[in-house]
């Protein structure tokens, strides 16, 4: 058996919105126990008590989580300043969490005390990893590496940094009962859990072909010996770099890509600052989208991820979109996740947030990779 349930609260009172949140959960176990649980909360709660009551009404339980930039479930569908908890109960499916402090000043060794806290407490090699880790302290691509390290390449990695509703100033990160920063939570899958995902942005590659010559992390200087700047300028004219013209990245077999979102520029050195790492040598290509296209992507990613899941009865899923999106898409926002539900004939528990860089594999055969602007897939269960 493995079971999943949710509850979402967009009530602005802590107390009042956990409250709401468990009678939720509570109504939809029917008896069953969970065993962990993620929380994705907006940035103004009293996290502390939000964690505090959860564990009280579910003692022993698993759980990570952190604060967001929107939140999605299958409960509220969209919103922004709410708090949303999906539980998993399981008497096949091994659950446990771990996490890694201070991550900015060794992201190799904070994700390794992440990864060895959690395999601890199993008795089974993991089968996936779930995370909500920070994204203003340090690089996202960082801390998947460290996790790639300690987990080992084989064992694929989903989940999303930590927001704080655009104002890029402090994050929280969620274990059991404390609330971190700087810090890397993690849930470890084992046993007979079933998943599949896929990924898709609705961002087109055009234009030329061309590869990064000069790069820091995730300050790129030159693309084709040239200023980067001088690039974007060569398809956008006087307009500056933004995020509705991200660029594709490809993988070593440069038929995959993932994207990344420009944050700045600086005119003197020409150098342009993403969202992500971006490789030296990569290939890259600037990409467009419309709206149509970028609400396509989210139906497209969940048609995906519900045609390959290996079993017959999925029991959870779990979205990572990206803040970029949210923006760009407005008002319209909402209808990312409405454009996942259309396809189901009945009820399926979902859960997911909006996050500052998204987690997972480009498809079921690739290393895990980070992405900006993607929209994330998961679905889980054993039968």
């Amino acid at each position: 058996m493995f079971k999943a349930v949710v509850g979402h609260s967009n009530d602005p009172d802590s107390l009042s919105a956990v409250e709401e949140v468990i009678q939720q959960c509570v109504s939809f176990l029917v008896g069953d126990i969970p065993k962990a649980g993620i929380i994705f909360a907006a940035i103004d709660f009293e996290h502390s008590l939000i964690l505090q009551q959860i564990h009280q009404a579910f003692p022993g339980i698993e759980l990570i989580g952190g604060t967001t930039d929107g939140e999605i479930s299958s409960v509220l569908e969209f919103q922004q300043d709410s708090i949303t908890l999906m539980l998993f109960c399981s008497d096949e499916v091994e659950i446990y969490a771990g996490v890694g402090r201070k991550v900015s000043g060794d992201p190799i060794t904070a994700t390794k005390q992440a990864v060895e806290e959690a395999k601890a407490k199993s008795t089974a090699e993991p089968k996936l990893c779930l995370t909500h880790p920070e994204s203003l302290t340090t690089s996202g691509v960082s801390i998947l590496n460290g996790l790639k390290l300690a987990l080992g390449q084989h064992v694929p990695i989903f989940g999303g940094l930590a927001g704080d509703q655009s104002r890029y100033q402090n994050t929280y990160q969620f274990f059991q009962t404390e609330v971190l920063s700087d810090s890397v939570p993690i849930l470890i899958f084992s046993g007979t859990i079933l998943f599949s995902h896929a990924v898709a942005s609705g961002w087109h590659p055009i234009g030329q072909i061309s590869k990064v010559t000069k790069v820091d992390k995730n300050i790129l200087y030159e693309i084709d010996g040239k200023p980067a700047l001088d690039f974007y300028h060569h398809y956008l004219g006087l307009l500056p770099p933004s995020m509705e013209y991200p660029l594709a990245v490809f993988d070593q077999n440069e038929e995959n890509f993932y994207i990344r979102a420009p944050i700045g520029y600086n005119q003197e050195s020409g150098s342009i600052t993403f969202f992500g790492d971006i490789p030296d040598q990569a290939v890259i290509q600037i990409s467009e989208a419309a709206y149509e296209d970028i609400l396509a992507a989210s139906k497209a990613s969940f048609m995906n991820a519900l045609d390959n899941y290996p079993g017959t009865e999925p029991s959870a899923i779990l979205f990572f979109s990206c803040v970029a999106r949210r923006q760009i898409l407005g008002t319209r926002a909402q209808e990312e996740y409405q454009n996942t539900k259309l396809p189901l004939t009945g009820y399926l528990p979902a859960c997911g947030f909006y996050s500052y860089g998204e987690i997972a594999p480009i498809d079921r055969i690739s290393q895990t990779q980070f992405h900006n602007e993607t929209f994330v897939t998961l679905i889980l269960g054993n039968r």
